[in-house]
């Protein structure tokens, strides 16, 4: 009897040092930092140094498993993608997101040149989805879609809660299919529907004209890969003219090439002299862009030129420098205001993340994302100009040219 205690004594205690210890293990396995709690997953160990705490991320993941009916339809590494696309946006900056395989894929065709859409840029003002400029001839250009136009809808989807990838996603598509914009325009008091049929964009750069007056006119409609090459073209065919007055139109272009709008400031300014500043921030050397020399007219040379409200990006580079450098008067409106610097950096094979670097700077130190370039000469365009198909802006250039 007294051994058959001693033995369940003795089994009492190891079954209650084995709950003890079982129940360690468990303590002690969700005290652990959350991400050593997961396994089964590759290159989980952070490359950062970060006092974040993560569990908040793997609960959700865990409840998402657990309470989401179509749970299992969606693969781990979508809802990594997703993750990142979160963490991009905390960013607040809507030139700042990360492409997934699909995505990446589009955005590659796009910087080729390779994509079908309505041929129009995009960007953020005040926050609301705006038209920057319509490409010259394009869908978007004959539906009569206008700089400043504000996108409240891309067929049934409000654009409130898009990016500007988002909506850009939207509005592209095949050649043939359309798309319905509901847009609101400045001066009117509805918003209206604007459908438009897609097709294969082949973006348009330059025309060049000499005046009757002798005024010689390059209506510049983009900054592409071979708008370097094309406006070196026109500045011979300005110099064959033997005019001293020109006007460079840059309304409604929306930008593009840093490189092409450096080498076009390079034809009117000297060697070293500074046409934009790319400053970084957080106290880091800044890169300063300077001219090449070409120099071609010197100090003859009578200049004007045109922007308004879809002159953005390196149409602002090259109107800032030629303003700050005291080479040229602006007239029109105010710019976009479209100043910050995007790099691309590949995070995997087929994934990308395009973020803001740096904010672009005139020569006089200007921001130009802050307020967009304000003209020497202001001129507002009415629709009853529209209407009698008067360009004031364009005439108060000549009229500067002709004194």
């Amino acid at each position: 009897m007294e051994k058959f205690s001693r033995t369940k004594y003795f089994a009492i205690t190891v079954f209650t040092v084995i709950i003890f210890f079982v129940f360690g293990i468990y303590i002690g396995s969700h005290n652990r930092p959350a991400i050593e709690q997961i396994v089964g997953i590759t290159n989980k160990e952070p490359e950062v140094t970060t006092t974040a705490d993560f569990s908040p991320f793997w609960k959700v993941w865990e409840a998402m498993n657990k309470k989401y009916p179509g749970a299992s339809n969606i693969s781990d590494q979508d809802r990594v993608y997703g993750a990142i696309s979160g963490l991009v946006s905390s960013l607040k900056d809507p030139y700042s997101v990360f492409f997934p395989p699909d995505e990446a894929k589009s955005f590659e065709e796009e910087i080729a040149g390779n994509f079908d859409g309505i041929g129009m840029e995009v960007g953020m003002k005040d926050k609301i989805l705006t038209v920057v400029a319509p490409l010259k001839d394009t869908p978007a250009y004959k539906a009569d879609i206008k700089s400043g136009d504000k996108i409240l809808k891309i067929d049934n989807a409000v654009t409130s809660g898009l990016s500007i990838d988002e909506a850009i996603k939207l509005i592209r598509g095949p050649k043939g299919t359309t798309v319905a914009l509901t847009i609101f325009r400045d001066g009117e008091k509805q918003p209206r529907e604007i459908k438009i049929v897609r097709e294969t964009i082949n973006v348009p750069t330059l025309d060049t004209e000499i005046r009757s007056d002798g005024i010689f006119v390059i209506k510049l409609y983009s900054f592409s890969a071979n708008s370097a090459q094309l406006f070196r073209n026109a500045m011979e065919e300005f110099y064959n003219s033997e005019s001293d007055k020109l006007i460079l139109d840059l309304r409604g272009n929306p930008g593009g090439y840093l490189d092409a709008a450096v080498d076009m400031a390079s034809w009117f300014l000297k060697g070293g002299k500074v046409i934009v500043t790319e400053d970084y921030g957080n106290n880091k050397p800044s890169d300063v862009y300077r001219s090449k020399g070409y120099d071609m007219f010197g100090d003859k040379l009578k200049f004007i030129i045109l922007i308004d409200g879809g002159s953005a990006s390196a149409s602002e580079i090259l109107a800032g420098a030629m303003q700050d450098n005291g080479k040229a008067m602006l007239v029109g409106t105010q710019s976009f205001g479209k100043g910050s610097v995007q790099e691309v950096i590949s995070v995997t094979p087929d994934t990308i993340l395009k973020i803001t670097v740096a904010k672009w700077l005139t020569p006089n130190g200007t921001s130009i994302s802050e307020k967009g370039l304000t003209p020497d000469y202001p001129v507002e365009i009415t629709q009853k100009d529209v209407d009698a198909k008067i360009d004031p802006q364009m005439n108060k250039a000549v009229e500067l040219l002709l004194k």
